[in-house]
């Protein structure tokens, strides 16, 4: 079977992460790596200067005192060798727009894929029926483990309040619901997919500044520097 990790941002009592288990354990051997604690909006933070200590609550359950990126890297210890596929969620609480940068759900699937692990960052509404966002959770996760994903790149899933039974893929918004946006998708009832890639490089604007290093050298150049 799949070996799946899961994590979340919730804490490791959030209803919809036992909801997430629930769901996946049809398709895979699930183990679940959680911060001890809520540590929403951690973004992408590591522990650098003090150890990373976890509880093992059941044999298949851990709690970390740490970040979201942090439960990754320890379940990497604790795992015999990598997981098939990282989860993160299901976050109680839309990661659209601007909110991505600061979501621990978001990083926590990207530290997955820093580490070479397919993975998907899944979160709802947070009115909206977890369980069937579980459920969704499960159906993307049998698509990434049968047809894998792009290297550096990761799935951000959200769940709307209420679902129109479609999916729809998408691009990470602004707060107003533009066009094919998360924001316009969630607010029509898609499930919103939006692949993100952990290059953050400016692709379409580097010819912008191609320029610029061979101007900076002629300023130091000519102030003798």
């Amino acid at each position: 079977m799949y070996r799946i990790l899961i994590t979340n941002d919730d804490g490791i009592e959030s209803p919809a992460l036992e909801a997430l288990e629930v769901a996946l354990s049809t398709i895979g051997r699930i183990t679940v790596v959680a911060p001890d604690r809520e540590r929403s909006a951690s973004s992408h933070g590591i522990t650098l200067n003090q150890p990373v200590a976890y509880k093992q609550l059941a044999p298949n359950r851990f709690a970390v005192q740490g970040t979201p990126a942090d439960c990754v890297i320890s379940a990497l210890r604790i795992f015999a060798k990598p997981p098939s596929l990282v989860i993160s969620g299901v976050n109680m609480g839309s990661n659209i727009g601007s909110d991505i940068l600061y979501s621990g759900t978001v990083a926590a699937a990207s530290e997955a894929a820093l580490q070479g692990i397919p993975a998907v960052a899944v979160s709802a509404h947070s009115r909206a029926d977890y369980v069937s966002a579980a459920a969704v959770a499960a159906r993307i996760a049998e698509q990434v483990l049968e047809h894998g994903l792009p290297p550096d790149v990761i799935l951000n899933v959200n769940y709307p309040l209420r679902w129109n039974g479609e999916f729809r893929l998408t691009r990470q918004g602004r707060r107003a619901p533009e066009p094919l946006t998360d924001y316009e998708a969630l607010a029509m009832g898609y499930v919103s997919i939006s692949p993100l890639q952990i290059n953050r490089t400016a692709h379409n604007h580097f010819e912008h500044f191609t320029g610029w290093t061979d101007q900076l050298g002629a300023v130091f150049t000519s102030d003798g520097v």
